[in-house]
């Protein structure tokens, strides 16, 4: 490849140039600028006047510069742990605990990032059949919902008959909530606490949430339990379910949670307090988020504040939790909102007695468990996380930026692909560990990230170096580390020193004043040349007085595109010369068809014919503008052997035997250019009689003078007489009754214009009817003009 294809190939490489503007004086401070930069660890990679930042570059160009060692660490993704994910049957003898059930794959991985470069890694997730459920129904015991309460005393039997269709492990639990006891919530007179109810209904005292019944298979219990709860009241309308949503999700002990799938039925007819709303009854403290559970009663409800909608979503996150809120038809819009803020969350229409309460809790289950959401914990500084997902028959998945899948049946299998990219090092570059999970399940994915912050050389470092001039550095990766304080490609002065005049007078060229030829700067004595925008374009020398761009130019190309520009010198490679290596040595392309070097008629000067006679032209002196034409000078032998007519028909026998001729029937018959390998000429020539014959002429390799004549003239057909007298005819007698009409037409006018004359004159005629027009009065009447009336 020519320089100057090289020189674009390097061009193009925009990224190349990040590596070098990065001035990286480490192979660790290298690697970190990007996953395409590299770090030439030859000690002798460097020519003079180039910086130690010149070994950091694009790792195809330091081989193009032959480096022989390059530093270029890659990441890679080790799998730990890969257990498969578990095949069950809910009818099979087996019956595995939930711990020994694997729904997601692999487990555990280990991931060695290096900046810039992503990680993918590939993850597994596949609904496991007859999965233990947990389900805790906490409810509103609030006097509004007096007659919820008689429909879920017989909710433990009836649910547990209907989800063992879905699994045949299966525990129910109830809890109970009503406000926080302290002002404005419930009334506080002692009267009221005993029971808050009016009207005298038998109410029990108010609480915050309790706890009635943990976690149990045992579904009569739960009926039994629940028939001895009583409705408690309270003054406003919203409900403390947050206090109570958030002790059931992280009291896992009191509540009996397993590691399996969790679900929260929150039932209530009312809306919710959230946090900011304690200010009301003095408690400003925020809640902390744990529990606080004394004999099964939330015993903190008048020290804490209620949770955000945030902290709420994280604590039921943490713990797997996956909550239905079952509520009446008019406080659907609220709950429908804080659904979309709580992931792994559904809300059902609870009706106005709970009567479809068991109908609701499956028909949220079924949705819930139907899609999976992956999540990951807290990322490190600098660290990003995309996701792909492969849903149900291999379709991938937008929803939640490739997080999701929905429509996934029980035994269904569906994949994701995680890429893991980061940005920087994080300081002090220590493993760190994130987590992937399916919200809503128990199961994780443990990632282990590490991060390649330096290169392996650096390991076998010499600290205090004799090559780092007498031990100012470290040598590593074939350069040296220079301590704090020190600079120079061998750290051979402190910063105190750079810019002394002695040190200048090094750095000029004999009889010059430019110090490093204006092309560097004078660092310790010793010129370091400045870098440039390309990559390909470097200055040189002990004063940086060569590059390698500035060059003679031929064809816009740096030395012609055939040789490399050393010292503002072109070297020219093989079989090229000239200045701008642009004089090719190369004669085949001078060669004629005739194999002859420009048909004999001239030179091959630089791969380009030059004519000895000024009359013929073109690439191989083929051309003859002036000379007469092949046709015309070939026309009357053509004539008279093919047609015997002609000029020379007298003499035919004589002068035109000089060439072969073969007669063809059609046009289409004469050879065409692209079917010889020799010169070949369409002739198109006129007789006496205008009649047109064709023929091609061409000389073939060996010298004989071919030509290929069709054997039937094309004569122009004479004027047929008939349709030419018509057409006169016809032109005439349409003229003639054009003017006919154009008379006629001006004739109408005329009269027209007569006619309305006549009109208005007749209308300007005054005649008096009372008066002879030819009676004279007898009486005349003179006038003197001298009379004044005196």
């Amino acid at each position: 490849m020519g320089l100057g294809h090289y020189l674009e190939l390097v061009s193009s490489l925009s990224d190349g140039s990040i590596c070098i503007k990065a001035n990286a004086q480490s192979c660790g401070e290298c690697i970190q600028v990007s996953e395409i930069c590299g770090w030439c660890t030859d000690e002798t990679f460097l020519s003079e006047g180039e910086s130690k930042s010149a070994r950091c570059d694009d790792v195809s160009y330091l081989k193009k510069k032959n480096c022989n060692n390059i530093e270029n660490p890659r990441g890679r993704t080790d799998v730990i742990q890969n257990k498969s994910v578990t095949i069950r049957n809910k009818d099979g003898n087996i019956k595995l605990k939930p711990e020994e059930i694997t729904q997601i794959q692999p487990q555990k991985l280990k991931v060695t990032l290096r900046s810039g470069e992503p990680q993918t890694l590939d993850l597994k997730f596949k609904r496991a059949e007859d999965y233990p459920i947990d389900l805790y129904y906490l409810m509103d015991l609030s006097f509004s919902m007096k007659d919820d309460l008689e429909n879920v005393k017989n909710l433990g039997t009836h649910l547990m008959r209907e989800m063992r269709e879905i699994t045949s492990d299966f525990r129910i639990g109830f809890g109970s909530f009503v406000e926080k006891t302290v002002m404005p919530y419930i009334s506080t007179t002692p009267a009221r606490l005993i029971n808050p109810c009016s009207n005298n209904e038998n109410c029990t005292s108010p609480f915050s949430y309790k706890n009635v019944l943990k976690l149990t298979s045992n579904g009569e219990k739960f009926n039994d339990l629940v028939s001895k709860q009583q409705i408690s009241g309270n003054l406003d309308s919203p409900e403390g379910g947050f206090d109570a949503i958030m002790q059931v999700a992280v009291c896992e002990e009191q509540i009996g949670w397993r590691n399996v799938t969790r679900l929260l039925v929150f039932s209530t007819d009312a809306g919710f307090h959230f946090a900011g709303d304690g200010k009301l009854g003095g408690i400003v403290l925020p809640n902390d988020g744990k529990c606080h559970l004394e004999n099964d009663v939330y015993s903190m409800s008048h020290y804490y504040d209620y949770p955000s909608i945030a902290h709420l979503v994280q604590k039921l996150s943490d713990h797997n939790i996956q909550t239905i809120f079952a509520v009446t038809e008019e406080f659907q819009p609220v709950y429908q909102e804080l659904k979309n803020l709580i992931p792994k969350s559904a809300v059902g229409t609870l009706s106005s007695n709970s009567s479809n309460v068991i109908k609701l809790i499956i028909d949220a289950y079924n949705s819930l468990s139907s899609e999976v959401i992956l999540e990951n914990s807290k990322l490190p500084e600098g660290v990003s996380i995309s996701y792909k997902a492969f849903c149900k028959n291999g379709v991938q998945g937008t929803e939640d930026n490739g997080r999701k899948c929905t429509n996934i049946s029980i035994g269904d299998e569906v994949s994701f692909k995680i890429s893991i990219e980061s940005q920087k090092c994080p300081s002090g570059g220590k493993p760190e560990v994130i987590t992937v999970k399916p919200l809503g399940f128990n199961e994780e994915v443990s990632i282990e990230l590490n991060f390649i912050c330096d290169c392996e050389c650096a390991k076998k470092g010499e600290p205090n170096s004799p090559k780092c001039h007498g031990g100012n550095g470290i040598f590593e990766c074939g350069a040296c580390k220079c301590n704090e304080g020190r600079i120079g490609r061998e750290c051979e002065c402190s910063k105190d020193e750079v810019r002394s005049d002695d040190l200048d007078a090094n750095c000029r060229k004999p009889n010059s004043t430019d110090i490093c030829s204006n092309n560097g700067e004078c660092l310790c004595g010793t010129c370091e040349c400045k870098k440039r925008e390309n990559p390909a374009e470097v200055y040189s020398g002990k004063y940086c007085e060569c590059d390698n761009f500035n060059c003679d130019r031929s064809g816009n190309l740096l030395c012609g595109g055939h040789g490399r520009c050393e010292c503002r010198k072109c070297i020219c490679d093989a079989n090229y010369t000239g200045n701008a290596c642009e004089c090719s040595l190369d004669e085949s392309t001078c060669l004629a068809k005739n194999g002859q070097l420009c048909n004999g008629r001239g030179k091959c000067e630089c791969g380009i014919c030059k004519c000895e006679d000024p009359k013929f032209q073109g690439p191989t002196c083929e051309v003859c503008p002036t000379c007469p034409g092949v046709c015309t000078e070939h026309k009357d032998c053509v004539q008279c052997r093919a047609f015997g007519d002609g000029e020379k028909k007298e003499m035919c026998q004589k002068e035109c035997s000089y060439f072969n001729l073969i007669k063809v029937k059609e046009r289409k018959d004469l050879p065409q250019p692209t079917d010889q390998s020799f010169p070949l000429t369409h002739c198109k020539e006129k007789d006496a009689n205008d009649c047109w014959f064709y023929y091609t002429y061409a000389i073939t390799k060996n010298s004989t003078k071919e030509v290929f004549v069709v054997e039937k003239l094309d004569c122009p057909s004479g004027p047929d007489i008939i349709p030419i007298v018509a057409g006169v005819v016809a032109g005439i007698v349409l003229i003639g009754l054009a003017l006919l009409l154009i008379w006629k037409l001006l004739m109408i006018i005329h009269d027209r214009r007569e006619f309305a004359k006549f009109e208005k004159e007749k209308m300007n005629a005054k005649w008096d009817t009372g008066e002879n027009p030819i009676y004279k009065s007898a009486v005349t009447t003179v006038v003197n003009p001298k009379y004044e009336g005196k």
